[in-house]
């Protein structure tokens, strides 16, 4: 069973004052973000996005910026901590990082270059409102991806490069207080159909 919901537009559409969006074919643009826990199943809902949308769209996920971080030294803290319980840990060094990473990938966006953005938004309405700021003067879709805590954390086992734990520990935080345009559920359905959706969402606006 496909559970998806709509919400009311106005919840999260993010217009700036001052700019003008690309158009391609009469339809403005689209940021999709995609905002679910660790092994949710946002990668492969973005890949499909990608085959199924009829632009190009480029793919970024948090996974990225957090491989381009300077490992840790003895003069320098590591930016980002991963608990042996699975709990991400990150300070404000951090922020300051991922605050230039979104700049980059909103000037991506308003170069009319489709983008879709795999996140993990840690601390819920913040972090939303964080990158919302961002993506000022951009049409941004936001996707909540859902996925049964069981199942989620049996994929995280069946992959040994993850840190065991992140899975529980996210499940209900990146979630809180985040408003969405639509939501879809990987527990039972594939991550095509959950892409037709969010694509079939973003032709119809």
């Amino acid at each position: 069973m496909v559970r998806s919901s709509l919400v009311p537009r106005e919840s999260s559409w993010s217009w700036g004052i001052g700019h003008t969006s690309a158009t391609v074919d009469g339809v403005l643009n689209a940021v999709i973000v995609l905002n679910g826990a660790s092994s949710s199943g946002k990668s492969s809902i973005a890949l499909e996005l990608q085959g199924l949308l009829p632009r190009p769209y480029l793919a970024f996920g948090v996974d990225t910026l957090v491989a381009s971080l300077p490992p840790a030294s003895p003069t320098r803290e590591s930016e980002i901590v991963f608990g042996s319980d699975g709990v991400v840990a990150v300070g404000d060094h951090f922020r300051q990082l991922q605050h230039a990473w979104y700049q980059g990938l909103a000037a991506i966006a308003r170069d009319d270059v489709g983008v879709i953005i795999d996140e993990v938004l840690l601390g819920g309405r913040e972090s939303q409102d964080r990158l919302r700021s961002a993506l000022g003067g951009l049409r941004v879709v936001w996707v909540g991806v859902r996925c049964d805590l069981e199942v989620a954390v049996a994929r995280e086992v069946a992959r040994p490069e993850r840190t065991q734990g992140m899975a529980s520990s996210q499940a209900m935080i990146v979630h809180e207080g985040v408003r969405y345009d639509l939501q879809v559920d990987t527990t039972a359905t594939t991550a095509l159909e959950c892409a037709t959706t969010i694509a079939d969402y973003v032709a119809d606006r």
